[in-house]
Parts: structure tokens; sequence; C-alpha cells
């Protein structure tokens, strides 16, 4: 089993959130995950369950059945806390894209 460090914990949107809401079943799994939706250590959190192998509640974002998918379909990743956190430093070093709304349309 995996280990980390995780002081990322203290960090999380659900830490004041009743921990039952995060371990439900079916429909109110969306709810869950919606939970997860702009916390700052999502990335911490779905590492530190696939690293761990962690079978049950919604954890970064995903569902154990979302995990056992990417898992299945990712057999060779060793370190899921290093390949996500390359993954977000290299998305946070590509340039912005330029939106059709930022640019100055002369006529």
């Amino acid at each position: 089993m995996a280990t980390d460090d995780r002081e990322w914990e203290t960090r999380a949107k659900c830490r004041t959130a009743d921990p039952e809401e995060l371990f439900v079943e079916g429909a109110p799994q969306n709810r869950a995950k919606a939970l997860c939706n702009g916390c700052p250590v999502q990335t911490e959190c779905l590492a530190h369950a696939l690293d761990n192998r962690i079978e049950h509640g919604i954890w970064g974002g995903m569902t154990e059945r979302d995990r056992r998918a990417l898992l299945r379909r990712r057999p060779t990743v060793t370190s899921w806390r290093l390949l996500l956190q390359t993954a977000r430093t290299e998305h946070l070093r590509r340039p912005m894209p330029i939106q059709a709304t930022d640019r100055k349309w002369t006529a």
C-alpha cells in the first residue's frame, strides 16, 4: 500500500462535510462528486485514493467505479501522485488560448 504526505486534507473542501455524504451509492454520488468541483486539493485527493487503492467513497471527484476503470486502463502507473502532479504542472505551464471574445475585431 502506497503512503503519502496527507497535509493536503486540511485544505480539502469536504473537510467540514458530513462523511456520510461522501460514502453514498447511486444517484447521490453525483451530489458528492460536485462537492469536489473547485477543491484546491482535488488532484492530491484523487492520487491518494488511486495510489492506495481505496475502494469506497468519492475521492478527488471520482467514484469507486470511476477509479477502478481508470486503474484498469492504466495498469502500468506506479505513482498516480507523481503522474497527476506532473500533468497539472504541464497544464499550468501552457499558455492560455485566445478566446474569440478576447480578440479585438476591426472593420
